[in-house]
Parts: C-alpha cells; sequence; structure tokens
C-alpha cells in the first residue's frame, strides 16, 4: 500500500479538543437517517477523521468495528480530495446486525455531498 494511502496517526482526531474544534464550529454538515458527517477547515496538511459511535447505537462490538472498518476505508479513498478538512463521522441512527456492502454506499453517498459541498464554498 502506498504511504499516501496509508491511515496513519496523522490522519486520526486523537484529543478532546480536537473533536470539540469541530462539534463547535463546523462549517459543513452532510448526514442521512443513520450518519452524520461534520467537517471544519484545519491548518493541518492531513484530513484527519473522527469516530463517534456509541453503544446505545450499536450495540454489538462487532457492529461498531464493521462502521469504524467501512468510514476509514471510504476516507482513505479519498483523503487526497480532504485535505485541509478535520471530519467527525457520528451515528445517530440504530445500528444492529449492519450489511457492510449497505453501511460501505451510505458512506461513500455522505463523503460525495460532503466534498460537493466544499467545492461550492
Amino acid at each position: 500500500m502506498p504511504d499516501s494511502l496509508a491511515f496513519t496517526r496523522q490522519h486520526r482526531l486523537l484529543t478532546g479538543s480536537q473533536y470539540q474544534t469541530v462539534f463547535d464550529h463546523p462549517k459543513w454538515k452532510v448526514g442521512n437517517a443513520v450518519f452524520l458527517l461534520l467537517a471544519t477547515p484545519s491548518e493541518q496538511p492531513l484530513p484527519r477523521l473522527g469516530l463517534v459511535i456509541g453503544r446505545k447505537r450499536a450495540k454489538r462490538a462487532v457492529d461498531r468495528a464493521c462502521v469504524k472498518r467501512r468510514a476509514r476505508e471510504q476516507f482513505r479513498v479519498r483523503q487526497d480530495q480532504l485535505v485541509g478538512l478535520d471530519i467527525i463521522l457520528l451515528v445517530r441512527g440504530r445500528i444492529d446486525h449492519p450489511d457492510s456492502a449497505q453501511v460501505t454506499l451510505q458512506l461513500g453517498q455522505l463523503f460525495d455531498k460532503l466534498l460537493a459541498k466544499c467545492r461550492q464554498a
């Protein structure tokens, strides 16, 4: 895997203050019934992703892990287009036994919507 497509520590929101900045000042919001993406411009040279997937929304650890894997993959393949953004993915709907293909499709559509909004601004 080329380094440019890796999902490294520099591509993650790590601290509470980094998350809080995005929560307090989101410039763009896109969502559907299950997921919500919040994004804000950043001074960092790389895009960063944070995930908020609570136990209330996805009871089983395997379900939370499935969503995380799919979200990271969608972020990873689009990271060259997301430069300069801090993004948080929130799960706001209930997820029980998610279909991997459906999750991938929904997240892909949300990231595409986010990119379209960012280009307009």
